[in-house]
């Protein structure tokens, strides 16, 4: 396969590449003085600095001023609905998850299943990331003397592929479980937890269930990289989880700290399922890096985002507790830019978020900084770069592998824009 095609292909690359140094040469001010003791995968991150706005919040009467950001999009003519793209194998995906949680114990079944079931699903964003990878990866196959041949190849590649979907849908919904349990969560995606509605202790065991599940699938891929890339994502949420469980002071206010921790439980499981795709499908080492970039920064983004809206949305729209996360005692980016700004926040923060009247001064601050501003900019950021990474990949003519790369950058753009 020749990946590179000329000198236009190289003027491509040349681009990309200048977006992305600008992307992370921009805003070098306000670098955070705190380092933490994690080596992280990711480079540097640098602050990026917002425009005065303050955002109105649904919890807090703050006056607002300016106009929200807006963020560059791909022509109308270019833009694809990511989720309808490949809404028909996302059916085939969720009734085989549905199926493969079936367990002789019909109470463990029903725990196991029960983020599965038909309208709590949720918007399978993990699988349908997934999913356009794998088309966006598709590679050219030799037709030797019989096409069939060809056929059964294609189509046993796309199994081995959606069961990464699957694979990293039951991951995550694992990490769900036993998260609402440690959180002791009452509500998940609209509806009683499962650890609310069946107790902690099936909770946990349904989600035990799930990875062995999932680990069971990967070990019938028989591909021991691709294992170690799931394995390892899993470790990572174990990690991830842990660091947001035992941070010292010092730690809960650092940047690099929780960019490290978000990349633990957000978006390793994303870029090493995006990598596998990868490698399930032949591709180089190069653009299996590209698709581990484009799943990292996605996710990274992502989880910013959440972070926003925990504070911006409501509890209808997220499908569980607004202002969860500080009530919890979890600082996170909108917090760490406020107390750059108002440094005697980190001393509100050090008292302790579990005293109201700690919570209501940190939101006060929060509301008079751009602490929410700047999380958005910094989710744009990522959300580019993930973009840069698809714009890097290999030129392919092929009209479904453009389309699918059109809509993975589409998911960008609605990551950083979506409201729940």
């Amino acid at each position: 396969m020749n990946i590179y095609r000329g000198i236009s292909r190289m003027s491509r690359i040349t681009s990309c590449y200048n977006r992305c140094r600008w992307l992370h040469n921009s805003s070098p001010h306000h670098q955070l003085s705190h380092s933490s003791p994690f080596k992280s995968p990711m480079e540097p991150f640098e602050k990026v600095l917002g425009c005065r706005v303050i955002y109105p919040w649904i919890s807090r009467p703050f006056s607002s001023g300016g106009p929200q950001p807006q963020y560059d999009r791909s022509s109308v003519e270019d833009q694809v609905d990511p989720f309808s793209l490949v809404a028909d194998e996302l059916s085939i995906v969720a009734n085989r998850l549905r199926s493969m949680v079936v367990a002789e114990v019909p109470k463990l079944a029903s725990a196991a299943e029960y983020f599965f079931k038909m309208g709590v699903e949720g918007k399978r964003f993990r699988p349908t990331v997934i999913l356009l990878m794998a088309t966006a990866l598709n590679v050219q196959i030799s037709k030797p003397a019989s096409e069939g041949v060809v056929d059964m190849f294609s189509t046993e590649l796309r199994l081995r592929q959606q069961s990464i979907a699957e694979i990293t849908e039951m991951i995550h919904v694992a990490s769900l479980l036993h998260d609402d349990v440690l959180d002791d969560a009452d509500t998940r995606r609209g509806i009683g937890s499962l650890n609310f509605v069946m107790g902690n202790k099936l909770a946990v065991l349904a989600g035990d269930f799930l990875l062995s599940r999932a680990c069971i699938t990967l070990a019938s891929l028989k591909n021991t990289e691709v294992v170690s890339l799931i394995a390892t994502a899993v470790e990572h949420l174990v990690t991830g989880e842990t660091m947001q469980m035992s941070t010292s002071a010092e730690q809960r206010s650092s940047m690099d700290y929780y960019l490290q921790k978000t990349y633990y439980k957000t978006a390793s499981l994303i870029s090493n399922s995006c990598k596998s795709i990868a490698l399930l499908t032949g591709q180089t080492t190069e653009v299996a890096m590209l698709a581990y970039e484009y799943g990292k920064n996605l996710g990274l983004a992502f989880q910013l985002i959440d972070d926003v809206l925990d504070f911006t949305g409501t509890s209808s729209s997220l499908g569980k507790g607004a202002l969860s996360d500080i009530h919890h005692g979890i600082v996170t980016a909108p917090i760490l830019y406020a107390m750059e700004e108002f440094p005697e926040l980190r001393t509100v923060v050090d008292r302790g978020l579990d005293d109201p009247a700690n919570v209501n001064l940190a939101l006060e601050y929060l509301g008079k900084s751009h602490g929410i501003q700047r999380t958005r900019e910094l989710a744009a950021k990522h959300a580019s770069l993930a973009s840069a990474a698809i714009d890097s990949l290999p030129e392919n003519d092929d009209e479904d592998v453009q389309r699918s790369r059109r809509a993975l950058i589409e998911l960008t753009h609605r990551v950083i824009n979506r409201t729940k």
